[in-house]
């Protein structure tokens, strides 16, 4: 095998993302995908797609994960016919999932005992930095895990942080991604508040964007997604709502009270009630009233 070999499990819209950045830099590509959909479209841009994780890991040892949730990762991994099971000695995954520090740190022992690595990476920058090879990754594991995969991830992204052991990846990921929930409450609340004293929202944005009270969410998420009604992301509610709750647990399991956090969470989980799971995360931002 090359070191220009490399596989995806998991093919949706970060998955395919990732594998044109990888094929772009010339890295061969395979991949698998439960959804035939997923599988026909990364065919479609020259990604060798294969029938299953057995098939996969016969042509990688430098495995990429792109999976919605801790369970899926587990699955992947220590499931019957996964990665455990077919792996070439010295394995080398690498999980862009937004997935629970605890699951990782544990994951990675077991892989340790066998003799493989495990990176948590997960990653910002949603399906068009995936495509771009723009995201930003912070990575938790073993420094000799990230020198290892740094090619890889060279092609990926555009800045990586190393947050130190395993599963502060996915820690800091959780923790950034609550700050991103609660931005994008606050900006809705400021722009409705602004609306009501007749100031219009994208003179407003521009006027955020320029002082101390810009975000992300008023640089990027604003302009590109919600002020032009657009909430096409690529991101979900669910997802999100699930990213929330992990950071919540979190939270309780650091023994900590954050009242403020704490609120965020309630109103993303009482979202639930009125905003579709499939729906566009963006979407928060309509019980502000605002992007009706």
């Amino acid at each position: 095998m090359t070191t220009k070999t490399i596989g995806i499990v998991g093919l949706g819209r970060m998955g395919n993302g990732m594998a044109q950045s990888l094929l772009r830099n010339g890295f061969k590509v395979f991949g698998t995908d439960i959804g035939e959909a997923q599988r026909q479209a990364a065919m479609e841009i020259g990604v060798n797609v294969v029938e299953d994780i057995k098939a996969l890991c016969a042509e990688s040892s430098v495995i990429i994960l792109s999976l919605p949730m801790a369970k899926h990762v587990q699955a992947v991994v220590k499931g019957k016919g996964g990665i455990i099971d077919c792996a070439q000695p010295k394995t080398l995954i690498i999980d862009t999932s937004t997935s629970e520090p605890d699951v990782t740190r544990a994951l990675s022992v077991e892989l340790d005992q066998l003799g493989h690595q495990l990176l948590d990476c997960p990653v910002s920058g949603g399906p068009a930095g995936a495509e771009a090879g723009t995201m930003v990754m912070v990575v938790g594991g073993e420094s000799s895990s990230l020198e290892r995969a740094q090619l890889y991830l060279d092609a990926l992204s555009s800045k990586v942080v190393y947050m130190g052991k395993s599963g502060n990846g996915h820690a800091a990921k959780l923790i950034n991604n609550l700050l991103c929930a609660a931005h994008l409450v606050t900006t809705a609340e400021a722009i409705a508040l602004g609306t009501k004293a007749g100031l219009d929202p994208a003179d407003l944005i521009a006027g955020l964007n320029a002082g101390s009270g810009r975000s992300a969410i008023s640089e990027v998420n604003f302009p590109r997604w919600i002020l032009n009604k657009g909430f096409d992301s690529g991101f979900t509610m669910q997802l999100m709502r699930k990213d929330v709750r992990l950071a919540k647990n979190m939270i309780g399991e650091m023994g900590l009270e954050l009242p403020l956090a704490e609120q965020v969470a309630e109103i993303w989980s009482q979202s639930e009630e009125n905003i579709p799971d499939e729906d566009d995360f963006n979407c928060i931002i309509k019980n502000a009233g605002l992007g009706e």
